[in-house]
Parts: C-alpha cells; sequence; structure tokens
C-alpha cells in the first residue's frame, strides 16, 4: 500500500531532489526547506535509496496524529504494529526532529518513543528489541513539531551520502550528495567534458562519473536501515541491484578531468574512484596546468574560501588567477566557481551568469556560472559576481 515517503537533503537541494524523483516516476506531493515528499511503497524505498544522487534519507512514515504531551505521543506510538515490523529479538534505534514546547528534551521524546515501540512488541510476542544509538540497525525517525506528531521508519540508517567509495577524505571534503547536487545544477550533460581541478579527495569528478557511467549512487553500499525490518526481500534488492548493474556504462561517455597540485590529493581521488568504478583522468599540477579539452564542457573549482581553510589575503590572488585561467584557457566551456566567500569571487573579474545557493554544513555557499564565450575577454570586474 502506498504512503508518504519523505527524503531528506540539505537546504538548498529539495528542488534538484523533487527533479529526481519525477525522473524516477514518483509524485512529488509537497517540497519542504530541506526535503520532498512524495509517495510510495515499502518496495519502493529500496528503488530510492539505490538511486537518489541528492538524498540525506529516505524515511517511510508509519504514522501520523495530533499530540500534545508526551504521553500522548507514547499512546499513539505504542498503538502501531511494531511487531510486524521489527524483530523481538532485534535491536531499534530511535532518532528525530523535536521542536515543541510539550517537552524541552529531544532524548527524553525518543525515550518515549521507544517504550512506546518496545512495550508494543512485549505485549504482542513476550520479549522486547535492545535498543541504543546505534545507526546501522533498524532506525526509527520521530519527528514532532508543536502538536504535529510523525513516526518514520528510516529505510537510509546511514546518511546516503556515506556511498562508501571515499575512505580517504582529504581536506575538508564535500559531502558527497551535495557534490552530486552541484554537479546536477551545472550545464554539464554526459557526454561533454567535466574538468575539476582543484578536486581535493576527488568528490566532484567522481560524482560526475558516477552519472556520466550511469552508475546507481549506493549500488555498493552494503548495509540500509530497510534490510533490517521484517518486510525487507533480500532477493528483490538483488534484484534491483543486478537491474542497476546492467545500466551500466562500461565505456566512458564523457572525459572527466580530475587535478590537484598536492600528491596525497591525487593519490586519494585516484583510490576513491577505483572504489566507485569510475574512470577519471588525473594528474598531479597546479590548476592552470589542467588539460581542458575541445569544448563543450564544463569546468568547476571549489577553491578554498578563508572560512575554514586558507588565508583571505592569499586567496584574492587566487580567485584573480581562476579569472584569467577561464579567460586563457576555457573559452567555449561554462565555468564554475563553488564557495562560501563571496567578496573572493568578485576577483575572479569576470560577469556571473548564475549565482545557484547551496549551503555546506553552516556555510551559505554559492555556485556561481561563468559563460565562458569569446567576448569574456572583453568583460570587466564589477560587483555583478
Amino acid at each position: 500500500m502506498a504512503e508518504t515517503i519523505l527524503c531528506t537533503c540539505a537546504r538548498a537541494i529539495p528542488e534538484i531532489l523533487a527533479r529526481e524523483l519525477e525522473a524516477l516516476g514518483f509524485p512529488i506531493v509537497a517540497i519542504h526547506a530541506a526535503g520532498v515528499e512524495t509517495r510510495g511503497t515499502f518496495e519502493d524505498c529500496l528503488v530510492l535509496n539505490l538511486r537518489l544522487r541528492t538524498a540525506h534519507r529516505v524515511l517511510y512514515r508509519l504514522g501520523s496524529w495530533r499530540v500534545r504531551t508526551p504521553d500522548d505521543m507514547y499512546e499513539a506510538v505504542r498503538n502501531l504494529p511494531w511487531e510486524d515490523w521489527i524483530d523481538a529479538d532485534g535491536y531499534v534505534c530511535v532518532v528525530g526532529s523535536i521542536k515543541t514546547s510539550s517537552i524541552d528534551n529531544s532524548q527524553y521524546a525518543h525515550q518515549r518513543c521507544k517504550d512506546g515501540i518496545v512495550d508494543r512488541i512485549r505485549g504482542r510476542k513476550g520479549r522486547r528489541p535492545d535498543a541504543g544509538p546505534d545507526t546501522t540497525q533498524t532506525v526509527v525517525f520521530l519527528f514532532w513539531q508543536n502538536d504535529d506528531c510523525m513516526v518514520y521508519i528510516d529505510t537510509s540508517g546511514t546518511p546516503l551520502s556515506e556511498r562508501g567509495y571515499r575512505l580517504q577524505p582529504g581536506r575538508a571534503p564535500l559531502r558527497e550528495t551535495l557534490a552530486a547536487a552541484i554537479v546536477l545544477s551545472t550545464r554539464w550533460s554526459p557526454g561533454e567534458a567535466f574538468v575539476n581541478p582543484m578536486c581535493g579527495s576527488g568528490t566532484l569528478a567522481i560524482e560526475a562519473g558516477l552519472i556520466a557511467q550511469n552508475i546507481a549512487p549506493s549500488v555498493d553500499r552494503d548495509n540500509f536501515g530497510f534490510m533490517h525490518v521484517l518486510p525487507y526481500d533480500d532477493g528483490r534488492w538483488q534484484d534491483l541491484v543486478e537491474e542497476a548493474r546492467s545500466e551500466e556504462h562500461t565505456d566512458p561517455v564523457s572525459t572527466i578531468i580530475a587535478t590537484d597540485r598536492d600528491n596525497r590529493a591525487i593519490d586519494a581521488t585516484r583510490a576513491n574512484a577505483r572504489r566507485a568504478g569510475v574512470v577519471l583522468e588525473t594528474r598531479t599540477c597546479d590548476f592552470r596546468g589542467t588539460r581542458i579539452p575541445d569544448p563543450p564542457g564544463v569546468v568547476v573549482l571549489n577553491p578554498e574560501y578563508g572560512l575554514r581553510l586558507g588565508d583571505t589575503t592569499v586567496l584574492r590572488g587566487v580567485y584573480k588567477e581562476i579569472g584569467d585561467f577561464f579567460k586563457q584557457s576555457c573559452l567555449g566551456y561554462t565555468g564554475y566557481v563553488f564557495t562560501g566567500n563571496l567578496e573572493l569571487a568578485k576577483h575572479i573579474g569576470l560577469r556571473s551568469s548564475r549565482r545557484i545557493p547551496f549551503w555546506t554544513a553552516d556555510i551559505e555557499s554559492r555556485l556561481v556560472e561563468f559563460e565562458l564565450y569569446e567576448g569574456t575577454r572583453k568583460q570587466r570586474s564589477g560587483d555583478d559576481v
């Protein structure tokens, strides 16, 4: 039976996530600040966990109520058929988002929700599952805002950003789901070149490679929350994985280039790309030495921006050099700079065509786009960035 499915994501990403869901044939019920609601079956959650690139978690709703007190919430939760979902000899972890004046301690809310679950199972089965903080097994998500209360099975468990390929993260790495959202926000299409100087541990280039080779982002993950609930059908999951594998492109359809001046970053990029199964062209060099194939294509840089790494005085010169690199080496491309410092971005010295908002942790950021047509050489610096 179709139920509400909430796919969570970072702020500013829901519109991108909604397009992914529509491409997979799922209806858009509502778009929130950090998530998108759709409808589907529990089995549909397996598909979404496997194929969504920008989602953080896939939550399958079991109940929704108006409650005023922790005891009201406990009774509502206890009335759900948990014995159909959680093994009496299993394990459950309760996490959530609590924003209500009814309670001033979110851990107490989690505790009462857990009590409702295990008391129901003990009443039906004569024994109860263990409970604790481990999110690698069965995870229940409690949402309680004002008087609105909802309970979900977290079918992802650990966040979907944890693809499994990035065992060498490098310095200040982009989360994989954010990197996928950045790639999907550019004008790049598989078949065109994707060039990523200053690649760090290679997350942007690898996410582009997964898209170019049509590799499902979670196809190599070996653990999800849905694997630990009673309705899970391992045979069906294996069929979905096999189907996704059969759709992969074994021969690369795009030239994807990742460069960095740090040998350790390139070593990490190569190792991570091997684990992800993507084909990259890698080289240790300054960004200005990056090979730029014939257009069309995009060149995407994620330079330091002085809030966590780097010194802003030095970085002004780096951003100016990025603008020079765009003008001198990248004509015919579309250039992108992902930064959390728009003051530094002004030093690129080119007029931007778009500034796409993102959030990285608590930092408001922009993906700044530059159309690098022949007339770019004549453009002047200004506040348009």
